[in-house]
């Protein structure tokens, strides 16, 4: 990738991490922080919004590493025989939960994403990221691994509804304490994984 463009995408990512508002982001705010002009963010990407989209695909890489990365140790350390369930469930959901709650993250990055993609005129352009799913298949042998039973349609669909107990999670701190009861301390990221593992893990269970 060209030196300015690279740059231009640090200082985006840079700027998303501290920011309140995506209203907040400006090309020229962006251009300042990357030592350029406002006019290299049209020139590189097109528009401020894509390379908003460039940053969040850039973290999106790093945050999908470290969920394989997860995966694979998991394996590892199993082998010859496959990873334990709770691993496998935690190594899918774990790095998000993480990165929601540690401070100096680039979560803020994919929260403010997430943002101008439901706000968007062109939805087109979030779409590869947004529907990205192979990160997530790469799951579903080592389900079907303990959990013969259940086909890949049926994998494919227990991973969708554990991802989306995990978005409720990392997105609505403040609700999921009171219907909790407080009982779970939501800023401890190894105690909610832990969890949300605990409900997860009955999905991929053969039913006695």
């Amino acid at each position: 990738m060209n030196p300015t463009a690279t740059r231009l995408i640090d200082a985006c990512e840079q700027l998303l991490c501290k920011i309140g508002s995506i209203e907040e982001l400006t090309a020229r705010r962006v251009a300042m922080v990357a030592g350029t002009t406002p006019s290299s963010v049209s020139y590189h990407f097109g528009s401020q919004e894509q390379l908003v989209i460039a940053a969040a695909e850039r973290v999106y890489k790093r945050l999908n590493a470290e969920r394989l990365s997860l995966l694979n140790s998991a394996a590892q350390r199993a082998s010859p025989n496959p990873p334990a369930l709770e691993d496998i469930i935690a190594a899918l959901i774990g790095p998000s939960v993480r990165w929601s709650l540690e401070p100096g993250s680039k979560y803020p990055v994919l929260s403010h994403f997430t943002s101008m993609a439901q706000r968007s005129r062109d939805p087109e352009l979030y779409r590869s990221i947004i529907e990205g799913i192979e990160h997530h298949r790469v799951f579903i042998p080592y389900f079907r691994l303990l959990a013969p039973w259940l086909n890949e349609a049926e994998i494919g669909w227990r991973i969708s509804c554990a991802l989306g107990i995990r978005s409720q999670v990392t997105r609505s701190r403040l609700r999921n304490e009171v219907l909790a009861n407080h009982a779970i301390d939501f800023s401890d990221a190894e105690e909610v994984i832990a969890h949300i593992v605990d409900v997860v893990a009955p999905m991929f269970r053969k039913a006695s």
